[in-house]
């Protein structure tokens, strides 16, 4: 029987991390995943790591952990990251009042209140017309999370002698015992990080957790011509209402209730709407939410095309010609900012991080091994 220290099923971002945090620890780690390579959520995304939306305090201080993680990692791994930070835009008067307040309280973020002219120093992809101002944050780096997922495991292997099993569907689960179809593993501990596709292993834990799904749509242009950056990641009003950390603005209720007044479908598609550039040039923009485990796997024309027609209103760029449309699927928890469970002894369950992966996973996989003894 072949023998580990730690056995993590899942390697996407949240299984990578674990990965990762197991092996600093000077455990012998091996990963599962029942795919040829990751295929989830974590290679479908804007590749944002954001600390700038996340909510204030615990959360915002471990998305801050994993950033420096990331810029200890990429380098060594040979992944493209660039400290690009981000510009929040207000383009109404609603949207500049909850940056306003935002920017007042000391709530723990680095960020800097613009006025028009400083929006426009920081970045020429933004539109004039009818800008207030906006939000400048130093702390958001971009990745593309293609690259950077396809990389990983195997720099994890190489510096970390972590052991790969892709296409390896673990089928059950009894510590000291990890079985699949062609092998077993005798481990002392079991990381279960199985993103979206959660149900397979302890279903009746899952169908008792909360958690949910959550599919988004997304899309990528071809690379921009001339070598033309895109600067900072570009938000505008309605990611005001998407991430925890604005909640705690009395201003946001009258910009929540003006987009439901005036375009009732943002709210009905989840849609708010961002953009990131990769490092060889092509802008990626989304994005949707809509919830639930009766998700189509057909995606909506119609919600592509008010993301893209509400892009334009704030991104000015050379070529915004579609190349591709994709959608991902996550999970997440309505309440928590990720679902962690001891489910048998030596297992736990790594879970619910919802559209934070990029942005908290590193931090939280730390956070779960520091713990675990």
């Amino acid at each position: 029987m072949n023998r580990a220290d730690v056995a993590v099923v899942g390697a996407g971002i949240v299984g990578l991390a674990c990965a990762l945090h197991a092996a600093r620890r000077g455990n012998s780690v091996v990963l599962f995943d029942g795919s040829p390579r990751a295929e989830g959520a974590s290679v479908r995304n804007f590749g944002m790591v954001w600390p700038i939306g996340q909510a204030p305090g615990r959360i915002h201080e471990r998305a801050l952990r994993s950033r420096e993680i990331w810029l200890q990692v990429a380098p060594a791994a040979g992944i493209w990251c660039e400290a690009v930070g981000s510009l929040h835009l207000a383009y109404r008067q609603d949207e500049w009042e909850v940056l306003q307040e935002f920017g007042a309280r000391d709530l723990g973020y680095e960020v800097e209140l613009l006025n028009f002219s400083g929006v426009m120093a920081r970045t020429g992809a933004v539109r004039a017309d009818g800008l207030l101002g906006g939000m400048w944050s130093p702390t958001e780096l971009c990745i593309d999370p293609r690259e950077a997922i396809a990389r990983l495991p195997e720099w994890l292997a190489e510096e970390h002698g972590v052991t790969l099993r892709f296409g390896t569907r673990v089928t059950a689960v009894e510590v000291p015992c990890v079985k699949t179809a062609r092998e077993n593993w005798q481990v002392d501990r079991v990381a279960i990080c199985t993103g979206a596709d959660f149900e397979g292993l302890f279903p009746e834990i899952y169908a008792a957790s909360g958690l949910t799904r959550c599919k988004l749509q997304m899309m990528r242009t071809r690379p921009q011509p001339g070598g033309w950056r895109l600067g900072p990641h570009l938000a505008a009003g309605l990611s005001l209402r998407h991430y925890a950390a604005f909640e705690t603005c009395g201003s946001l209720q009258a910009l929540r209730d003006r987009v439901t007044d005036e375009t009732p479908d943002f709210d009905r598609w989840g849609i708010h709407v961002m953009a990131s550039q990769t490092g060889i040039g092509e802008i990626t923009i989304g994005d949707s939410h809509e919830y639930g485990d009766d998700i189509t796997p057909f995606d909506r024309g119609e919600i592509d095309a008010l993301i893209l027609d509400y892009l334009c209103g704030f991104l000015v760029a050379p070529d915004l010609r579609i190349a591709e449309r994709w959608h991902g699927v996550y999970a997440k928890h309505p309440e928590e900012s990720d679902f962690v469970a001891d489910v048998a002894p030596g297992v736990k369950i790594v879970n619910g991080v919802g559209g934070a992966g990029m942005t908290t996973s590193f931090g939280l996989a730390e956070e779960v091994f520091d713990a675990w003894t």
